[in-house]
Protein backbone atom coordinates (compact mmCIF):
# COMPACT_ATOMS: atom_id res chain seq x y z
CA UNK A 1 0.00 0.00 0.00
CA UNK A 2 1.18 3.98 -0.64
CA UNK A 3 -0.37 6.62 0.20
CA UNK A 4 -0.27 9.83 -1.27
CA UNK A 5 -0.63 13.41 -0.53
CA UNK A 6 -3.35 15.91 -1.75
CA UNK A 7 -2.43 19.82 -2.39
CA UNK A 8 -4.00 22.05 -4.82
CA UNK A 9 -6.59 19.42 -5.85
CA UNK A 10 -4.27 16.55 -7.18
CA UNK A 11 -2.89 13.18 -5.18
CA UNK A 12 0.68 13.75 -5.84
CA UNK A 13 4.01 12.07 -4.56
CA UNK A 14 5.88 13.48 -1.70
CA UNK A 15 10.01 14.05 -1.57
CA UNK A 16 10.45 11.30 0.36
CA UNK A 17 8.57 7.70 1.58
CA UNK A 18 8.68 6.95 5.17
CA UNK A 19 7.23 3.15 6.80
CA UNK A 20 4.53 3.26 8.37
CA UNK A 21 4.35 -0.20 11.02
CA UNK A 22 1.35 -2.28 12.63
CA UNK A 23 1.36 -1.43 16.30
CA UNK A 24 0.44 -5.16 16.64
CA UNK A 25 3.21 -6.83 14.95
CA UNK A 26 5.84 -4.36 14.70
CA UNK A 27 5.94 -4.68 10.95
CA UNK A 28 6.04 -2.58 7.87
CA UNK A 29 1.83 -1.88 7.12
CA UNK A 30 2.43 0.64 4.24
CA UNK A 31 4.59 3.48 3.09
CA UNK A 32 3.18 7.07 3.16
CA UNK A 33 5.10 10.27 1.20
CA UNK A 34 6.29 13.08 3.46
CA UNK A 35 6.32 16.49 2.31
CA UNK A 36 9.18 19.24 2.92
CA UNK A 37 8.97 22.37 3.31
CA UNK A 38 8.62 23.64 -0.27
CA UNK A 39 5.30 21.26 -0.70
CA UNK A 40 4.16 22.63 2.34
CA UNK A 41 5.04 26.41 0.72
CA UNK A 42 3.03 25.20 -2.09
CA UNK A 43 0.00 24.16 -0.23
CA UNK A 44 0.10 27.36 1.68
CA UNK A 45 -0.24 29.24 -1.37
CA UNK A 46 -2.65 26.72 -3.07
CA UNK A 47 -4.91 27.12 0.02
CA UNK A 48 -4.56 31.22 -0.16
CA UNK A 49 -6.05 31.03 -3.90
CA UNK A 50 -8.69 28.79 -2.37
CA UNK A 51 -9.83 31.04 0.17
CA UNK A 52 -10.97 33.85 -1.29
CA UNK A 53 -13.57 31.79 -3.39
CA UNK A 54 -14.22 29.43 -0.87
CA UNK A 55 -15.35 32.08 1.99
CA UNK A 56 -17.53 33.64 -1.10
CA UNK A 57 -19.56 30.51 -1.25
CA UNK A 58 -22.61 30.31 0.67
CA UNK A 59 -22.70 28.40 4.38
CA UNK A 60 -25.43 26.16 2.01
CA UNK A 61 -23.03 25.39 -0.31
CA UNK A 62 -20.61 24.59 2.05
CA UNK A 63 -22.47 22.36 4.29
CA UNK A 64 -23.50 20.32 1.26
CA UNK A 65 -19.89 20.13 0.20
CA UNK A 66 -19.26 18.62 3.87
CA UNK A 67 -22.32 16.51 3.62
CA UNK A 68 -21.12 14.79 0.38
CA UNK A 69 -17.60 14.09 2.32
CA UNK A 70 -19.70 12.34 5.19
CA UNK A 71 -21.38 10.09 2.39
CA UNK A 72 -18.27 9.43 0.90
CA UNK A 73 -16.72 8.00 3.81
CA UNK A 74 -19.67 6.42 5.38
CA UNK A 75 -19.60 4.40 2.52
CA UNK A 76 -16.20 3.67 2.89
CA UNK A 77 -16.19 2.81 6.41
CA UNK A 78 -15.10 -0.67 6.54
CA UNK A 79 -11.99 0.11 4.25
CA UNK A 80 -11.06 2.86 6.73
CA UNK A 81 -12.30 0.95 9.83
CA UNK A 82 -9.87 -2.02 9.22
CA UNK A 83 -7.22 0.80 7.70
CA UNK A 84 -7.66 2.75 11.02
CA UNK A 85 -7.27 -0.59 13.17
CA UNK A 86 -4.13 -1.76 11.17
CA UNK A 87 -2.32 1.77 11.56
CA UNK A 88 -3.39 2.85 15.04
CA UNK A 89 -4.08 -0.57 16.81
CA UNK A 90 -7.42 -0.37 18.32
CA UNK A 91 -10.12 -2.88 18.21
CA UNK A 92 -12.26 -3.20 14.51
CA UNK A 93 -15.25 -2.28 16.87
CA UNK A 94 -13.76 0.98 18.51
CA UNK A 95 -12.42 1.64 14.45
CA UNK A 96 -15.90 1.54 13.63
CA UNK A 97 -17.18 3.28 16.46
CA UNK A 98 -14.66 6.34 14.98
CA UNK A 99 -15.29 6.35 11.56
CA UNK A 100 -19.34 6.70 12.38
CA UNK A 101 -18.44 9.28 14.52
CA UNK A 102 -16.38 11.17 12.29
CA UNK A 103 -19.49 10.75 9.47
CA UNK A 104 -21.93 12.23 11.89
CA UNK A 105 -19.42 15.38 13.10
CA UNK A 106 -18.99 16.34 9.26
CA UNK A 107 -23.28 16.10 8.80
CA UNK A 108 -23.33 18.13 12.40
CA UNK A 109 -21.38 20.68 11.13
CA UNK A 110 -22.94 20.81 7.58
CA UNK A 111 -25.70 22.38 9.23
CA UNK A 112 -23.99 24.47 11.69
CA UNK A 113 -24.71 28.61 11.05
CA UNK A 114 -22.81 31.51 12.21
CA UNK A 115 -25.55 34.13 12.55
CA UNK A 116 -24.95 37.52 13.00
CA UNK A 117 -25.34 38.81 16.91
CA UNK A 118 -27.10 41.91 17.50
CA UNK A 119 -25.95 43.55 20.75
CA UNK A 120 -27.44 46.63 20.94
CA UNK A 121 -30.90 47.56 18.86
CA UNK A 122 -32.39 51.22 19.61
CA UNK A 123 -33.95 53.99 17.64
CA UNK A 124 -30.27 55.65 17.60
CA UNK A 125 -27.91 52.70 16.73
CA UNK A 126 -27.68 49.17 16.04
CA UNK A 127 -24.64 47.46 17.08
CA UNK A 128 -23.69 43.65 15.39
CA UNK A 129 -20.89 41.25 15.96
CA UNK A 130 -20.36 39.32 12.80
CA UNK A 131 -17.97 36.63 12.44
CA UNK A 132 -15.63 36.28 9.32
CA UNK A 133 -13.37 33.07 8.55
CA UNK A 134 -9.42 33.64 9.24
CA UNK A 135 -8.00 31.94 6.03
CA UNK A 136 -5.75 28.80 6.40
CA UNK A 137 -5.98 26.47 8.85
CA UNK A 138 -3.22 24.02 9.70
CA UNK A 139 -4.83 21.36 11.39
CA UNK A 140 -1.93 19.01 13.61
CA UNK A 141 -3.29 15.96 14.52
CA UNK A 142 -2.33 13.33 16.79
CA UNK A 143 -1.97 9.26 16.77
CA UNK A 144 -4.73 8.38 19.28
CA UNK A 145 -7.88 9.25 16.89
CA UNK A 146 -6.13 10.12 13.75
CA UNK A 147 -9.64 10.37 11.73
CA UNK A 148 -12.09 11.89 14.55
CA UNK A 149 -9.97 14.48 15.75
CA UNK A 150 -8.51 15.51 12.02
CA UNK A 151 -12.46 15.44 10.94
CA UNK A 152 -13.50 17.86 14.18
CA UNK A 153 -10.96 20.49 12.89
CA UNK A 154 -11.59 20.07 9.31
CA UNK A 155 -15.34 20.21 9.78
CA UNK A 156 -15.94 23.60 11.15
CA UNK A 157 -13.03 25.07 9.57
CA UNK A 158 -14.27 24.43 6.16
CA UNK A 159 -18.05 25.26 7.57
CA UNK A 160 -16.89 28.83 8.61
CA UNK A 161 -15.28 29.44 5.54
CA UNK A 162 -11.88 28.33 5.67
CA UNK A 163 -9.43 25.86 3.99
CA UNK A 164 -7.58 23.74 5.98
CA UNK A 165 -4.76 21.78 5.74
CA UNK A 166 -3.66 18.32 7.47
CA UNK A 167 -1.10 17.42 8.82
CA UNK A 168 -1.16 13.76 10.58
CA UNK A 169 0.83 11.91 13.51
CA UNK A 170 3.70 10.50 11.86
CA UNK A 171 2.75 6.93 12.83
CA UNK A 172 -0.90 7.34 11.90
CA UNK A 173 -0.64 9.36 8.34
CA UNK A 174 -2.86 6.55 6.58
CA UNK A 175 -6.43 7.53 7.54
CA UNK A 176 -5.72 10.87 7.18
CA UNK A 177 -4.29 10.70 3.79
CA UNK A 178 -6.87 8.35 2.49
CA UNK A 179 -9.62 11.05 3.45
CA UNK A 180 -7.63 13.39 1.33
CA UNK A 181 -8.40 11.10 -1.61
CA UNK A 182 -12.02 11.01 -1.14
CA UNK A 183 -12.09 15.03 -0.58
CA UNK A 184 -10.42 14.93 -4.21
CA UNK A 185 -13.36 14.66 -6.30
CA UNK A 186 -15.22 16.32 -4.15
CA UNK A 187 -14.02 19.53 -2.56
CA UNK A 188 -12.32 22.69 -4.97
CA UNK A 189 -8.61 22.63 -4.95
CA UNK A 190 -7.08 23.77 -2.35
CA UNK A 191 -9.93 24.12 0.43
CA UNK A 192 -8.60 20.91 1.96
CA UNK A 193 -5.19 19.76 1.76
CA UNK A 194 -3.04 16.43 3.31
CA UNK A 195 0.64 16.44 3.98
CA UNK A 196 2.38 13.32 4.97
CA UNK A 197 5.00 14.52 7.74
CA UNK A 198 8.24 12.04 9.69
CA UNK A 199 8.18 15.05 12.39
CA UNK A 200 9.28 18.20 11.33
CA UNK A 201 6.24 19.61 9.36
CA UNK A 202 4.61 21.00 12.47
CA UNK A 203 6.99 23.28 13.71
CA UNK A 204 7.22 24.94 10.20
CA UNK A 205 3.08 25.08 9.67
CA UNK A 206 2.82 26.67 13.53
CA UNK A 207 5.53 29.61 12.59
CA UNK A 208 4.58 30.31 8.87
CA UNK A 209 3.20 33.33 8.00
CA UNK A 210 0.77 32.15 5.59
CA UNK A 211 -1.05 29.99 8.62
CA UNK A 212 -3.58 32.01 9.92
CA UNK A 213 -4.78 29.62 12.68
CA UNK A 214 -3.40 26.48 14.36
CA UNK A 215 -5.75 23.60 15.67
CA UNK A 216 -3.48 21.17 17.87
CA UNK A 217 -4.31 18.22 19.70
CA UNK A 218 -1.18 16.86 21.25
CA UNK A 219 0.89 16.70 24.41
CA UNK A 220 1.13 19.54 26.95
CA UNK A 221 5.02 19.80 26.01
CA UNK A 222 4.32 19.90 22.30
CA UNK A 223 1.84 22.70 22.67
CA UNK A 224 4.04 24.61 24.40
CA UNK A 225 6.18 24.84 21.48
CA UNK A 226 3.62 25.12 18.87
CA UNK A 227 2.47 28.32 21.29
CA UNK A 228 6.04 29.68 20.58
CA UNK A 229 5.68 29.10 17.05
CA UNK A 230 2.77 30.99 16.67
CA UNK A 231 3.71 33.95 18.59
CA UNK A 232 6.18 35.38 16.36
CA UNK A 233 3.09 36.50 13.82
CA UNK A 234 0.12 36.50 16.86
CA UNK A 235 -1.36 33.72 14.20
CA UNK A 236 -4.61 32.61 16.49
CA UNK A 237 -4.51 28.88 17.71
CA UNK A 238 -6.63 25.86 19.97
CA UNK A 239 -4.36 23.75 22.15
CA UNK A 240 -6.16 20.62 23.04
CA UNK A 241 -3.54 19.09 25.50
CA UNK A 242 -2.55 16.54 27.88
CA UNK A 243 -4.92 15.61 30.82
CA UNK A 244 -4.73 13.60 33.86
CA UNK A 245 -8.43 13.20 34.34
CA UNK A 246 -9.50 11.95 38.17
CA UNK A 247 -12.22 9.73 38.58
CA UNK A 248 -13.86 10.19 42.39
CA UNK A 249 -16.19 7.29 43.79
CA UNK A 250 -18.29 8.45 46.54
CA UNK A 251 -19.25 6.10 49.65
CA UNK A 252 -22.76 5.61 48.03
CA UNK A 253 -21.51 5.01 44.97
CA UNK A 254 -23.14 1.32 43.63
CA UNK A 255 -19.42 -0.60 42.71
CA UNK A 256 -21.05 -3.62 40.94
CA UNK A 257 -22.64 -0.88 38.88
CA UNK A 258 -19.79 1.66 38.26
CA UNK A 259 -16.90 -0.73 37.69
CA UNK A 260 -17.70 -1.32 34.46
CA UNK A 261 -17.63 2.29 33.19
CA UNK A 262 -14.86 2.91 35.25
CA UNK A 263 -12.81 0.19 33.47
CA UNK A 264 -14.05 1.21 29.98
CA UNK A 265 -13.02 5.42 31.09
CA UNK A 266 -9.44 3.84 32.13
CA UNK A 267 -8.83 1.44 29.09
CA UNK A 268 -10.79 2.21 25.90
CA UNK A 269 -8.56 2.51 23.08
CA UNK A 270 -5.63 0.95 25.25
CA UNK A 271 -5.58 3.85 27.40
CA UNK A 272 -4.56 6.54 25.10
CA UNK A 273 -7.91 8.89 25.20
CA UNK A 274 -6.75 12.11 26.27
CA UNK A 275 -9.86 12.83 28.51
CA UNK A 276 -9.86 8.93 29.86
CA UNK A 277 -9.60 8.16 33.82
CA UNK A 278 -6.32 8.38 34.15
CA UNK A 279 -6.43 7.76 38.40
CA UNK A 280 -9.50 6.75 40.24
CA UNK A 281 -9.96 7.83 43.99
CA UNK A 282 -12.12 5.38 46.23
CA UNK A 283 -13.57 5.74 49.53
CA UNK A 284 -11.11 3.89 52.10
CA UNK A 285 -14.15 1.87 53.15
CA UNK A 286 -14.66 0.87 49.33
CA UNK A 287 -11.30 0.61 48.07
CA UNK A 288 -11.36 -3.35 48.17
CA UNK A 289 -13.66 -3.98 46.44
CA UNK A 290 -13.15 -1.73 43.89
CA UNK A 291 -9.87 -3.25 43.29
CA UNK A 292 -11.51 -6.38 42.83
CA UNK A 293 -14.11 -5.54 40.37
CA UNK A 294 -11.41 -3.93 38.48
CA UNK A 295 -8.73 -6.69 38.38
CA UNK A 296 -11.79 -8.64 37.31
CA UNK A 297 -12.63 -6.95 34.49
CA UNK A 298 -8.87 -6.71 33.43
CA UNK A 299 -8.56 -10.42 33.52
CA UNK A 300 -11.64 -10.75 31.12
CA UNK A 301 -9.88 -8.51 28.70
CA UNK A 302 -8.71 -9.78 25.31
CA UNK A 303 -5.88 -8.53 24.31
CA UNK A 304 -4.73 -8.99 20.68
CA UNK A 305 -4.66 -7.93 17.15
CA UNK A 306 -7.75 -5.35 16.60
CA UNK A 307 -8.47 -7.22 13.49
CA UNK A 308 -9.52 -10.21 14.98
CA UNK A 309 -13.09 -9.37 16.15
CA UNK A 310 -12.82 -10.97 19.86
CA UNK A 311 -10.01 -8.63 20.70
CA UNK A 312 -11.33 -5.92 23.35
CA UNK A 313 -7.56 -4.41 23.91
CA UNK A 314 -5.57 -3.38 21.18
CA UNK A 315 -1.72 -2.71 21.64
CA UNK A 316 -0.70 0.94 22.43
CA UNK A 317 0.34 2.60 18.81
CA UNK A 318 4.19 2.74 19.03
CA UNK A 319 7.48 1.92 20.13
CA UNK A 320 8.01 5.12 22.01
CA UNK A 321 5.05 4.77 24.16
CA UNK A 322 5.54 1.22 24.92
CA UNK A 323 9.09 1.69 26.27
CA UNK A 324 7.36 5.53 28.64
CA UNK A 325 4.85 2.74 29.49
CA UNK A 326 7.85 0.47 30.80
CA UNK A 327 9.25 2.51 32.83
CA UNK A 328 6.51 4.28 34.53
CA UNK A 329 5.57 0.42 35.72
CA UNK A 330 8.72 -0.17 36.92
CA UNK A 331 8.32 2.66 39.46
CA UNK A 332 4.70 1.31 40.14
CA UNK A 333 5.79 -1.84 41.20
CA UNK A 334 8.39 -1.05 43.52
CA UNK A 335 5.95 1.97 44.91
CA UNK A 336 2.96 0.31 45.17
CA UNK A 337 0.58 -3.22 44.65
CA UNK A 338 -0.15 -4.14 41.02
CA UNK A 339 -2.85 -6.60 41.60
CA UNK A 340 -2.85 -7.32 37.43
CA UNK A 341 -0.77 -6.82 34.35
CA UNK A 342 1.95 -4.61 35.43
CA UNK A 343 4.52 -5.11 32.96
CA UNK A 344 4.70 -4.55 28.81
CA UNK A 345 4.39 -7.82 27.32
CA UNK A 346 7.44 -8.93 24.92
CA UNK A 347 6.96 -8.33 21.19
CA UNK A 348 5.90 -9.05 18.33
CA UNK A 349 3.79 -5.79 18.39
CA UNK A 350 4.00 -3.37 21.62
CA UNK A 351 1.45 -4.94 23.99
CA UNK A 352 0.67 -4.12 27.35
CA UNK A 353 -2.00 -6.07 29.73
CA UNK A 354 -4.53 -4.11 31.05
CA UNK A 355 -2.63 -3.04 34.77
CA UNK A 356 -4.79 -2.00 38.16
CA UNK A 357 -2.44 -0.69 40.86
CA UNK A 358 -3.33 0.67 44.42
CA UNK A 359 -1.40 2.00 47.25
CA UNK A 360 1.11 4.23 45.63
CA UNK A 361 1.71 7.40 46.86
CA UNK A 362 0.58 10.64 45.04
CA UNK A 363 3.99 11.73 43.95
CA UNK A 364 3.86 8.59 42.11
CA UNK A 365 4.58 9.37 38.20
CA UNK A 366 1.38 7.05 37.39
CA UNK A 367 -0.36 9.29 40.02
CA UNK A 368 1.13 12.77 38.41
CA UNK A 369 1.87 12.18 34.84
CA UNK A 370 -0.30 11.56 32.27
CA UNK A 371 -0.03 7.41 31.36
CA UNK A 372 -1.50 7.08 28.19
CA UNK A 373 -1.64 3.46 28.19
CA UNK A 374 -3.76 0.58 29.80
CA UNK A 375 -2.86 1.50 33.33
CA UNK A 376 -4.96 2.85 35.95
CA UNK A 377 -3.73 3.45 39.64
CA UNK A 378 -6.54 3.50 42.21
CA UNK A 379 -6.26 5.45 45.49
CA UNK A 380 -8.05 5.31 48.64
CA UNK A 381 -8.90 8.70 50.56
CA UNK A 382 -10.38 9.85 53.69
CA UNK A 383 -12.94 12.18 53.42
CA UNK A 384 -14.46 13.88 49.94
CA UNK A 385 -12.51 17.24 50.50
CA UNK A 386 -9.68 15.14 50.33
CA UNK A 387 -9.94 14.01 47.28
CA UNK A 388 -11.03 16.91 45.57
CA UNK A 389 -7.74 18.32 46.54
CA UNK A 390 -5.94 15.85 45.14
CA UNK A 391 -7.43 15.67 42.33
CA UNK A 392 -6.87 19.59 41.75
CA UNK A 393 -3.79 19.03 43.03
CA UNK A 394 -2.38 18.54 39.32
CA UNK A 395 -1.02 21.11 35.98
CA UNK A 396 -3.83 19.40 34.07
CA UNK A 397 -7.71 20.27 33.92
CA UNK A 398 -8.77 18.22 31.29
CA UNK A 399 -12.05 16.35 32.26
CA UNK A 400 -12.78 14.75 35.88
CA UNK A 401 -15.88 12.30 37.22
CA UNK A 402 -18.28 11.88 40.17
CA UNK A 403 -20.03 8.71 40.45
CA UNK A 404 -22.52 8.49 43.01
CA UNK A 405 -25.64 7.02 44.03
CA UNK A 406 -27.15 10.47 44.67
CA UNK A 407 -27.03 12.66 41.75
CA UNK A 408 -27.43 16.00 43.58
CA UNK A 409 -24.44 15.22 45.85
CA UNK A 410 -22.08 14.11 43.19
CA UNK A 411 -22.76 17.59 41.24
CA UNK A 412 -22.31 19.64 44.56
CA UNK A 413 -18.40 17.94 44.22
CA UNK A 414 -18.52 18.16 40.66
CA UNK A 415 -18.30 21.82 40.95
CA UNK A 416 -15.37 21.81 43.00
CA UNK A 417 -13.23 20.10 40.80
CA UNK A 418 -11.00 22.87 38.59
CA UNK A 419 -11.43 20.88 35.38
CA UNK A 420 -12.41 22.00 31.68
CA UNK A 421 -15.44 18.92 32.00
CA UNK A 422 -17.11 17.27 34.91
CA UNK A 423 -18.62 14.13 33.69
CA UNK A 424 -21.35 12.79 36.44
CA UNK A 425 -22.18 8.71 36.85
CA UNK A 426 -21.06 8.91 32.80
CA UNK A 427 -17.85 9.07 30.65
CA UNK A 428 -17.33 9.83 27.05
CA UNK A 429 -20.34 11.66 26.46
CA UNK A 430 -19.34 14.01 24.36
CA UNK A 431 -22.10 15.63 22.31
CA UNK A 432 -21.02 18.03 18.71
CA UNK A 433 -23.20 20.81 20.49
CA UNK A 434 -21.81 21.28 23.56
CA UNK A 435 -18.28 23.04 23.53
CA UNK A 436 -15.27 21.81 25.43
CA UNK A 437 -11.97 22.80 26.56
CA UNK A 438 -8.83 22.27 28.90
CA UNK A 439 -8.32 24.52 31.94
CA UNK A 440 -4.30 24.68 33.41
CA UNK A 441 -2.35 23.48 31.23
CA UNK A 442 -4.47 21.22 29.39
CA UNK A 443 -5.23 23.53 27.03
CA UNK A 444 -6.65 26.95 25.34
CA UNK A 445 -9.35 27.67 23.45
CA UNK A 446 -13.14 25.59 22.93
CA UNK A 447 -13.65 22.59 20.75
CA UNK A 448 -17.04 21.45 19.25
CA UNK A 449 -20.44 23.67 19.08
CA UNK A 450 -20.85 27.07 17.85
CA UNK A 451 -18.24 28.36 20.22
CA UNK A 452 -15.67 25.52 18.99
CA UNK A 453 -16.53 26.82 15.18
CA UNK A 454 -15.40 30.46 16.55
CA UNK A 455 -12.57 29.89 16.79
CA UNK A 456 -12.01 29.49 13.34
CA UNK A 457 -13.16 33.01 12.73
CA UNK A 458 -12.50 36.64 13.56
CA UNK A 459 -15.06 38.65 15.62
CA UNK A 460 -16.47 41.80 13.94
CA UNK A 461 -18.28 44.49 15.59
CA UNK A 462 -20.50 46.93 13.17
CA UNK A 463 -21.34 49.74 15.33
CA UNK A 464 -23.68 52.11 13.57
CA UNK A 465 -25.45 55.10 14.15
CA UNK A 466 -29.31 55.49 12.98
CA UNK A 467 -29.59 58.94 13.80
CA UNK A 468 -30.51 61.28 10.28
CA UNK A 469 -28.74 64.44 9.90
CA UNK A 470 -25.71 66.27 9.66
CA UNK A 471 -22.78 64.05 11.16
CA UNK A 472 -21.06 64.79 14.71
Amino acid sequence: MSFRLLIDGRLCDGVSTFDVLDPATGTVLASSWCADDALADRAIAAAHRAFSSWRGTSPGQRGAALDALATALERETEAFARLLTQEQGKPLAEARGEVGASVAALRYHAGLRLEDRVLVETSEERIVEQRYPLGVVAAIVPWNFPLLLLVLKLAPALAAGNCVIAKPAPTTPLTALKLGELAADLLPPGVFQTLGDAGSLGAFLAAHPGIAHVSFTGSTATGRKVMASASATLKRFTLELGGNDAAIVLDDADIAAVAPRLFEGAMSNAGQVCIGIKRIYAPRSRIDALCDALADLAKQAVLGNGLDEATTLGPVQNAAQHARLGDLLEESRRLGRVLTGGTPLPGPGWFVSPTVIRDLPEQARLVREEQFGPVIPVLAYDSVEEAVARANDSEYGLGASVWSGDVERALSVASGIESGLVWVNRVFSLPFDVPIGGAKQSGIGRHQGLAGMEEFTQARIVNASLVSGPLA
